[in-house]
């Protein structure tokens, strides 16, 4: 038998610890902002019916779901995101949640993608949304929202590029043939932040559309006003604090997916150079579309792993070695007890603390506090345990202090 392969598959991470405590830093200024805002979190499968996912999203992200058979031979899928999964849970517990629910959602997502600088194939999305309501504050609410997320980790240089889905679907429906509909019309303009104008003019007349026509498609687009409607999501979201420089309307911003039917937008941070760090907007037909029931919502998905990547690069992320706070060394067996008692006593006091786990030599237990990034080592040696003491040391500085124990 060949041993098995001691990597990870391409696409998907481990997350030793200073990545790890790096990604909890940006996911707890992201949680306190969606609970400043007022969203109540909540959780869905990983797995889903396949029937729920597909056909949800288009036909080119419907090829980066992950399904398979299970062996009930029922047909599943891996979660693709959060929004749909939580239409599913809206339109099953809709005589238990509120009429205005707003809830956030921190978890994991699975696309077949092509991994490369910034996407994987497994992923974490933070989302929140507003559900049954239609009016322009929820938009302006998740705008808001959105800015003071990335304003929370620390990011300066926050742009968000806002679009009318109507008015798109208005600018391009005059485009449409037979072989080209507008959401493939749509999901080649979506491409116009990764291409240039010609490479998406080229995928237009590959799909059908005529040289003069596919040209004039981009040249209408850039010069569409922004609606009446958007103007106000707008106002209300600089009143909602957002700087306006932080606020540009982009005729041309698309969106891919299907299920889009007011507001669209992306996040980007300029300052990062980290391409779109999140998006969302406006779908108010998608949890009809599951449950029957005329439910609307608004939210934004953001891209957390890019967020991470954009605060390490400017150092956002606050500089620490580790967690542990205090190692209690162990002498000799003899003593383990009362290095045992000192190690309780400390995280009585709320300290982070690690016993060592054997009995070697000081020397070797020290070195480990320092390769674990422990500020403090505990000395509990013979003379200490009969004086009812210990030492710690401040492993930076050297300086050496004796606790009674008894009075702490």
């Amino acid at each position: 038998m060949k041993p098995p392969l001691v990597q990870t598959l391409k696409g998907f991470r481990d997350f030793l610890p200073a990545e790890k405590r790096a990604r909890d830093f940006v996911q707890g200024k992201v949680t306190e902002t969606f609970i400043r805002f007022g969203f109540e979190p909540v959780e869905t499968p990983t797995l889903e019916y396949a029937s729920l996912l597909l056909g949800k999203y288009g036909d080119e992200a419907d090829k980066l779901v992950y399904s398979f058979t299970d062996r009930g031979e029922r047909e599943v899928a891996l979660r693709y995101d959060q929004t749909v999964p939580t239409a599913r849970l809206l339109a099953q517990y809709q005589n238990v949640l509120p009429k205005y629910f707003r809830r956030y959602q921190i978890q994991n997502v699975f696309r077949a993608d092509k991994p490369q600088k910034g996407r994987y194939r497994e992923f974490t999305q933070c989302d929140v949304d507003i559900f049954g309501s239609n009016d322009p504050i929820s938009d302006a609410e998740i705008l808001a929202c959105s800015y003071e997320s990335f304003r929370a980790v620390g990011f300066k240089q926050i742009i968000i590029r806002v679009n009318d889905r109507q008015t798109l679907m208005a600018t391009l429906s005059p485009f449409v043939t037979e072989a080209v509909d507008v959401f493939s019309l749509i999901q080649s303009v979506d491409k116009l932040d990764k291409q240039t104008p010609a490479e998406v003019e080229a995928e237009l007349i590959a799909k059908g559309l005529s040289k003069s026509a596919a040209g004039v498609v981009l040249v209408t687009l850039e010069t569409t006003l922004c609606s009446p409607e958007l103007q106000t999501v707008l106002d209300l979201t600089e009143n909602l604090g957002v700087p306006k420089s932080s606020l540009v309307f982009a005729p041309t911003l698309a969106r891919g997916l299907d299920y889009y039917t007011g507001m669209i937008f992306e996040i980007s941070v300029s300052e990062a150079g980290a391409g779109s760090c999140g998006g969302g907007g406006r779908y108010d037909n998608l949890i009809e579309n599951l449950s029957g029931r005329n439910i609307p919502g608004v939210g934004v998905g953001l891209g957390f792993d890019r967020m991470v990547e954009a605060a390490k690069a400017l150092d956002l992320i606050p500089a620490t070695t580790g967690s542990t706070e205090y190692l209690v060394t162990v002498f000799s067996p003899e003593l383990r007890m009362a290095s045992a008692r000192i190690a309780k006593k400390l995280r009585d006091q709320s300290k982070v603390v690690q016993l060592y786990p054997g009995t070697e030599n000081i020397g070797k237990q020290l070195k480990y506090a320092s390769q674990i990034g422990a500020k403090f080592a505990v000395i509990v040696g013979e003379e200490e345990v009969k004086n009812t003491t210990f030492v710690v040391k401040d492993l930076d500085s050297g300086e050496q202090t004796t606790v009674n124990y008894m009075l702490h």
